[in-house]
């Protein structure tokens, strides 16, 4: 089953070069294993650019959709056979990355 693993962070590119160094050796181990699938950073939320097309009129706005403190600061798709072992690889995400990390299946 996938999963996403969310990075919740309130600052946009902030990995230290030892987080870093962290990070990549998870994301080693991650393919190592066989649970890598993907992975990215993302621009602050201000880069953000919101479409509604809801009544066939799409409405463009600039920004993000909701102002908050912590968004989402990157992430990962990762493939494990059971919600434990995913629980374990977004536990080891969250220490390697040194931020909260949030872990959802993919319907």
């Amino acid at each position: 089953m996938q999963y996403l693993l969310s990075v919740i962070d309130d600052r946009t590119n902030s990995a230290t070069p030892a987080e870093m160094t962290a990070i990549d050796a998870f994301n080693a181990r991650l393919r190592a294993d066989g649970h890598w699938v993907f992975a990215g950073g993302l621009a602050a939320p201000a880069t953000a650019t919101v479409i509604d097309n809801r009544d066939g009129r799409p409405i463009v706005t600039d920004g993000p959709f909701a102002e908050t403190k912590e968004y989402l600061g990157g992430f990962w798709v990762v493939d494990a056979p059971s919600h434990e072992v995913a629980l374990a690889l977004a536990t080891d995400a969250s220490r390697a990355c040194n931020r909260k990390a949030e872990l959802r299946p993919f319907l």
